[in-house]
């Protein structure tokens, strides 16, 4: 292949990779740091402040319903019982509910006196929201009428627990049919730190774009063995984290944004790999990722970072 091809090539995997925007803000869980994550009144926050893409997390329950939910088991920071009194651990997986037994759980507000409550000191809650179907957000940016808005949603599961959720192949497949039945695979990223779950989309459905999450946790070898949340392409292998993202056939990568230095980012470039940091809700963080290059942001906070971006426009 001559130099011009290869260029060519190297464009078109970009313009895949990333929605037709020069930098990508995505509100993490909606907005969580303004409004109740992963909520219906938390994507219309989102869309409110102008994000390019709303972040979310997906779980599959019992009779095989796709709703978004960040966690595996239900939250008791977050959710309140049909008796209105905050849950006490452990709780049940949402894998082990029906989408009906869900819908009696109120995820509306923090509970007070948390480390969650102090993280978020600006959410504003809304009681009586209940955990939503990924179809209902996919509805309300239509009803909207916004067709711009991207979607970057992540498959919530684990290698290490494998009985609290789908197995990844199944999950995977369950993610991509109600995505399909929708009509938003072109506006649609699916991520996951858990890469045997793109593996699967990457060959059943090309049409959807994958995200790769890492952070520490999830790159460090288990004794002798790499890690297992890597589908076997692990950095040691590979010669760095963008190389065992590219060689997973990855275009977008989103590290945590502590692990990121001029030099990886630089390679993954190189590689052709876009690159959108998460979870970043300071603005000095902000400021430094943007000078730094980063193809978009991952933030509780999207009307910061939105802000931080206008500076740069005057």
């Amino acid at each position: 292949m001559n130099r011009s091809c290869l260029a060519a090539a190297l464009a078109a995997a970009l313009a895949f990779a990333l929605p037709a925007h020069a930098f990508d803000l995505q509100g993490h869980r909606g907005a969580r740091g303004l409004a109740p994550e992963n909520t219906v009144p938390g994507w219309k926050k989102a869309l409110e402040i102008g994000v390019d893409t709303i972040e979310c997390d997906m779980a599959v329950t019992k009779d095989g319903v796709v709703v978004v939910y960040h966690d595996q088991r239900l939250n008791p920071d977050i959710t309140r019982g049909p008796d209105g009194k905050w849950l006490e651990k452990p709780t049940p997986t949402l894998h082990e509910l029906s989408f009906a037994e869900l819908q009696k759980y109120d995820v509306g507000r923090i509970k007070p006196g948390t480390k969650y409550a102090a993280d978020f000191p600006d959410q504003v809650p809304a009681d009586g929201t209940r955990i939503p179907k990924l179809a209902e957000l996919f509805d309300l940016v239509k009803a909207a009428g916004n067709d711009k808005v991207g979607f970057d949603c992540e498959t919530k599961l684990s290698p290490l627990e494998p009985q609290e959720t789908l197995a990844p192949e199944a999950f995977a497949r369950a993610v991509v049919a109600e995505i399909r039945k929708h009509g938003m695979a072109k506006r649609m990223m699916v991520q996951s730190f858990d890469w045997r779950t793109l593996q699967v989309i990457q060959k059943e459905a090309p049409e959807i774009r994958t995200m790769y999450l890492t952070s520490p946790r999830t790159l460090k070898p288990e004794a002798d063995k790499p890690s297992p949340w890597l589908a076997g392409f692990s950095p040691e292998a590979q010669g760095s984290v963008p190389k065992a993202v590219a060689a997973a056939g990855g275009k977008i990568w989103a590290p945590n944004q502590t692990f990121l230095t001029p030099a990886l980012l630089a390679e993954a470039k190189s590689l052709g790999i876009v690159v959108i940091p998460w979870t970043v809700n300071k603005p000095d963080m902000m400021e430094k990722l943007i000078d730094m290059g980063v193809d978009g942001i991952i933030s509780d906070r999207p009307d910061l970072v939105k802000e931080a971006l206008a500076k740069r426009k005057k």
